[in-house]
């Protein structure tokens, strides 16, 4: 029987979350539900709303994360880039590491 929820634990740059999220939602949607945004201010207010286009959900997660699914995803895997957090759904406990301040089109954001 598969466990109805995962642990998930979020550094947000300052301080540790964990959070209960029920099995195989979106890790963008559970941190959004938490208040913890993959995003940073600019790209808060324009992203693609998770269809995996526009890589402004980049995470870090901890061995062993999730296989990717998702064409955009498998490349940031493979060329050891953030993780699209639209993409990858909670399926194990995880230790996910938000980037406040990554670049975005070519700039820091």
């Amino acid at each position: 029987m598969k466990p109805t929820t995962h642990t998930v634990r979020v550094h947000d740059g300052a301080r540790w979350h964990t959070l209960a999220v029920p099995h195989g939602t979106p890790l963008r949607t559970a941190l959004l539900r938490a208040g913890l945004s993959p995003y940073t201010a600019l790209t808060q207010r324009f992203n693609c709303g998770g269809r995996g286009l526009c890589a402004t959900c980049g995470v870090r997660v901890d061995p062993p994360a999730p296989a990717p699914t998702h064409w955009h995803d498998r490349l940031a895997q493979r060329f050891g880039y953030p993780r699209l957090s639209c993409q990858m759904a909670v399926n194990r406990p995880l230790t996910v590491h938000l980037l406040p301040d990554k670049y975005i089109w070519r700039e820091r954001s």
